[in-house]
C-alpha cells in the first residue's frame, strides 16, 4: 500500500465541533509516574500513538504490569526505584525524545546495565543536555557523540545537585526531576521557562516539590525519596495537535470550529497568543482547572484580516512545536513576519526550521534567513496551482501535517510522502480532515 497521500482541492467551508488527540506530553509523563507510584493507577483517554505505546512497552520491560479495560489503562507500580529487572535489557524509545530523555531519570538506580536505543531520527538528536546533569548526580552513562545508543548503570550513591537549566527544555528539566525523586536530600533546578506538566502532576500527587519564579527563572526544589500513592488521571486534548485545525480554520473561507477539552497550560499557549496578535479570531470557552492543568474549549473562526508579526522571542518556548503551522499564517498575512532565535526547531525530529522554510519557498513565499532569525513576506492573495511533492523530511509528523494544511488552505496538486509518520502523535489526523470534507486520496 502506498505511503503517500494526494490533495488536489482546497477544503470547502465547514462548521464543526471536534475532539482532538490526547496530550502526548501528559500521556507519557502519567505512565512514567504511575510506574513509580504505590498501587494501581487508572489513566483515561490515554493517547494511543506510537510514542505513548512505546512508553508502555518500556515500563513493561522494566517489570511494571498494566492492562487495558474499557478504554482505560491500569498501571501497577511498587514505588520509587522498584522496577523488577534482573538482567541487562534494551529499551527502544522509537521516535520519542520525551520518552528517551525522561526515562533515563528513572533508571538511575538500576543494578543492571540498560541500553537505550531509538529510530534513525532520534539517534541523531543531542543527549548531552541530559547526560551532563545525570553524571553530576553520580550516574554512570556511556554514549558515543552524546547520542543514542546510550548505556546507563545506576548507583546507590546518588547525590543531590544544583543545576542551571539554560535551554528552556521541559525534557531536560523533567529528566532531572525524575532523577531527584530517587536521590536523598534536596535537588535544586534553576530553569528557563518551559512546559511544567511534570511539576503539576507531582503537585497533584502531593509530592514535596516547590516552584518559585525569580527574575524569569523557575527555581524548583525537589525533596527526594518521598513515596506517593497511585492516582487517577483523565488526559485532556493536546494543543499541539489542535494547532493544525486552528490554523486550517483561520485560513479557510467562512468556517468555524470548536475544539473540545484542550489543555491550555500557560507554558503551551504561545500559538494562541501569537495568532491573536496576527488578527486571528480565537476564543477560549468553558475554562476549567483539572489537577493543576487549565483546560478549555477553543472556538476558531475564519480570519480575513491577518497581519504580520514581530514575534517576541519570549514566546518561543511556549510555541516551539507549533511554529511550522504558525508560518502558514504568516504566509497569508499582510506584511512581514519576523521570528528570532528559532535554532531549537532544528533539534527536533528533523531539522524543522530548514524544512519549513524550504516548503514555504516551494509554495512561492519569499523568505529571508540570517542564522536562526527569519522573515516571512506574507501574501494575502496566495493561491497555488502547481504540482508540489513533499518528501525526504525525515518522516517528521509535524511536517506532514503542515503540508496537509497548506494543501487544503492554498490549493495546488500535492503529493505528500510518509503518511505513517502521524502515528507517533496523531493517528486519526486524516480521519478528522475527511470528516470536515477534505478530499484526500
Amino acid at each position: 500500500m502506498s505511503n503517500h497521500i494526494f490533495i488536489n482541492e482546497k477544503i470547502n467551508n465547514f462548521k464543526k465541533k471536534i475532539n482532538i488527540a490526547s496530550d502526548k506530553s501528559i500521556s507519557i509523563r502519567s505512565i512514567l509516574l504511575a510506574s513509580q507510584a504505590v498501587g494501581i493507577s487508572k489513566i483515561s483517554n490515554l493517547l494511543e500513538s506510537e510514542d505513548v505505546l512505546n512508553t508502555l512497552k518500556a515500563i513493561k520491560k522494566l517489570g511494571i504490569n498494566y492492562k487495558k479495560k474499557s478504554g482505560d489503562y491500569f498501571i501497577e507500580g511498587f514505588g520509587l526505584n522498584n522496577f523488577n529487572i534482573n538482567k541487562r535489557i534494551t529499551i527502544n524509545a522509537g521516535n520519542s525524545g520525551t520518552l528517551a530523555r525522561l526515562i533515563l531519570g528513572l533508571l538511575v538506580k538500576s543494578k543492571f546495565k540498560i541500553r537505550l536505543i531509538g529510530d534513525k531520527s532520534l539517534s541523531k538528536r543531542d543527549f548531552s543536555r541530559v547526560i551532563k546533569p545525570l553524571r553530576l548526580f553520580g550516574v554512570n552513562i556511556l554514549s558515543k557523540n552524546n547520542s543514542l545508543p546510550i548505556e546507563i548503570l545506576g548507583t546507590d550513591y546518588l547525590r543531590p545537585i544544583s543545576y542551571n537549566e539554560k535551554i528552556g527544555s521541559a525534557q531536560v528539566k523533567s529528566c532531572i526531576i525524575f532523577c531527584a525523586l530517587n536521590t536523598p536530600g534536596t535537588t535544586i533546578i534553576n530553569a528557563q521557562k518551559s512546559r511544567n506538566h511534570t511539576e503539576l502532576l507531582l503537585r497533584s500527587l502531593n509530592y514535596p516539590i516547590k516552584v518559585n519564579r525569580i527574575n524569569n527563572i523557575d527555581r524548583i526544589s525537589i525533596s527526594g525519596l518521598s513515596q506517593f500513592k497511585s492516582f487517577k488521571y483523565v488526559i485532556p486534548g493536546d494543543i499541539s495537535s489542535a494547532a493544525f485545525f486552528i490554523v486550517l480554520t483561520i485560513l479557510s473561507n467562512k468556517s468555524e470550529m470548536i475544539i473540545k477539552n484542550v489543555n491550555i497550560n500557560e507554558s503551551r499557549l504561545g500559538i494562541i497568543k501569537i495568532l491573536k496578535r496576527m488578527g486571528a479570531i480565537i476564543r477560549l470557552k468553558k475554562k476549567k482547572i483539572y489537577k493543576g492543568e487549565n483546560t478549555s474549549n477553543i472556538l476558531i473562526k475564519s480570519s480575513k484580516k491577518l497581519k504580520g508579526i514581530n514575534c517576541p522571542a519570549y514566546l518561543n518556548s511556549s510555541a516551539i512545536d507549533e511554529f511550522l503551522i504558525i508560518f502558514l499564517v504568516a504566509a497569508k498575512a499582510k506584511g512581514i513576519s519576523t521570528f528570532k532565535n528559532l535554532g531549537e526547531l532544528n533539534k527536533k525530529e528533523s531539522p524543522r526550521l530548514d524544512i519549513a522554510l524550504k516548503l514555504l519557498k516551494i509554495m512561492g513565499i519569499k523568505v529571508e534567513r540570517k542564522n536562526n532569525n527569519i522573515k516571512i513576506f506574507g501574501n494575502p492573495k496566495l493561491e497555488i496551482t502547481k504540482n508540489i511533492y513533499i518528501e525526504k523530511y525525515s518522516k517528521d509528523h509535524r511536517v506532514f501535517m503542515m503540508a496537509c494544511v497548506a494543501a487544503l488552505s492554498f490549493g495546488g496538486n500535492w503529493k505528500i510522502a510518509d503518511k505513517d509518520s502521524i502515528n507517533t502523535s496523531f493517528p486519526f489526523f486524516l480521519d478528522i480532515l475527511k470528516s470536515l470534507g477534505a478530499k484526500i486520496n
